[in-house]
């Protein structure tokens, strides 16, 4: 007899919000008119863009931290233009980086137990874009690697470690660029632009190894990102508006190998998607819902499972990596919605009866360690993310702190002892320059005058006062 309903383990997933008291209240969202998430989650903590004064701020409250965040509550506060976007490293959950309408990119390291003051003083400041910087995205398996891509059009990976920039890709995109993901094992990368092409890139090389023109016909933003099996998949609008899903082989991009069409809403799609169950959830900017998919090897490829709806519009949305999620809860998947002045986690769970371990549901996922170093990764090395069990649930390890060590180039003591990697790896050039170095001597010479000024200004007031006081006596 022949099956009418397509056999799935997640067939019946549902969503859940959580109750008012473990929400996160009174929070100013940031109304900043950028398509990204707004929201950054780990095992540890949770990460929100916010409103802020007088430049760019961020949140990052430890995951128990419900209820309402008193206005004083310390921020991270070092950019002098708002925040645009915000990204985990995946190998320490005390290090987040954040990209800005300043054009800079900064990486923090958060006390081991969170804020106890606003912290202004990043680890390291990489500085290389000439507009505003709207993507950061962490090399899943290459320690201190971090990409960001601006609005200059460029995509420049940096390591962290050194606070230099590795490889800039300049020539690449004519136009915005929408956002950029990392394969597996980050040997590629696909991004989406303006131009309504989607690209897929060996950075190493830098060479365009596939390229699809007008892969959504509309012209509001798009989405791609690599699935596990070396797909991409996008989300974009077709010329009558409608919303689209739409799966397709780097091998072969002439024609997608699925298009799903869903609905007529202006909102962006942000996919989110988990490589251990190939299941992908869709958030829509303005939305106030949540849709998910199962991808599969045979035909039709992509499954519709079914929705989270609420009432409220979703401001941005944060997504919890695996090891972070309650395994004896059948938890699968757990989302942070940013409402106007909140934020609300989202739990997504399979209904089972037992209460034993699933290990149907929870593979070996990806853990905290770096398969690679940075340096490995330049030299043309490849490493899959190292996995853990999550059986007896994620127990968090010791995170080392992060080290910078610039390398000085006005240092002209001798030869430097570096490794030239083959020409067809265009890796290790700093963008650091002797002009830049003596620029910014002059700005702190400049800056410790005005202080000088300042300090010998409040002296005099200081006095003036006291003559007053006398005066009036």
């Amino acid at each position: 007899m022949r099956r009418v309903v397509r056999q799935s383990k997640f067939r019946h997933v549902f969503g859940q919000a959580a109750k008012n008291d473990q929400c996160y209240d009174d929070i100013r969202v940031s109304r900043v008119t950028w398509d990204s998430a707004f929201c950054a989650v780990n095992p540890k903590y949770v990460a929100i863009i916010i409103e802020a004064s007088g430049g760019g701020a961020f949140l990052v409250l430890p995951l128990h931290k419900t209820g309402r965040i008193d206005k004083s509550y310390p921020t991270v506060c070092g950019h002098t233009g708002p925040v645009l976007d915000i990204d985990w490293c995946p190998h320490n959950d005390q290090v987040i980086a954040s990209g800005s309408e300043d054009c800079t990119v900064m990486v923090w390291q958060i006390p081991e137990n969170g804020l106890v003051t606003s912290m202004s003083e990043p680890v390291v400041v990489l500085e290389g874009h000439s507009k505003r910087v709207g993507i950061i995205t962490w090399h899943p398996t290459a320690r201190n690697m971090l990409l960001s891509a601006g609005c200059d059009n460029q995509i420049i990976i940096w390591n962290v470690g050194t606070g230099e920039a590795i490889i800039t890709m300049e020539d690449m995109h004519p136009d915005v660029i929408y956002n950029v993901s990392w394969n597996r094992d980050g040997s590629l990368i696909c991004t989406a632009c303006k131009d309504k092409s989607i690209r897929v890139i060996d950075p190493r090389k830098g060479e365009i190894i596939a390229e699809k023109e007008k892969a959504h016909e509309g012209a509001r933003p798009m989405r791609a990102i690599f699935l596990a099996n070396g797909n991409i998949l996008t989300t974009g609008f077709s010329r009558m508006s409608e919303r689209q899903l739409a799966l397709w082989n780097v091998e072969n991009m002439e024609e997608p190998m699925t298009v799903n069409e869903m609905d007529t809403s202006n909102g962006v799609l942000l996919p989110f998607y988990d490589p251990d169950t190939n299941v992908v959830y869709l958030c829509g900017k303005g939305d106030s819902s949540i849709r998910y998919f199962e991808i599969t090897d045979e035909a039709p490829y992509v499954h519709f499972l079914n929705t989270f709806a609420s009432k409220e519009p979703q401001r941005g949305m944060g997504y919890m990596p695996k090891r972070g999620l309650d395994v004896n809860k059948c938890e699968i998947a757990r989302f942070y919605k940013l409402h106007e002045r909140k934020c609300e986690p989202i739990v997504m769970t399979v209904p089972r009866k037992s209460d034993l371990f699933q290990d149907d549901l929870y593979p070996d996922t990806a853990g905290p360690d770096s398969a690679l170093e940075a340096e490995e990764w330049c030299e043309g090395k490849n490493g899959d993310p190292i996995l853990i069990s999550l059986k007896n649930g994620y127990v968090p390890g010791k995170n080392r702190e992060i080290k910078v060590v610039k390398k000085n180039v006005l240092d002209h003591k001798g030869p430097k002892k570096t490794e030239h990697p083959s020409p067809d790896k265009k890796c290790a050039s700093p963008n650091v320059s002797v002009k830049s170095e003596a620029k910014l001597e002059e700005i702190l010479k400049e800056i410790k005058s005005l202080k000088d000024l300042v300090s010998s200004q409040e002296k005099r007031i200081i006095k003036l006062e006291e003559q007053m006081s006398k005066v009036a006596i």
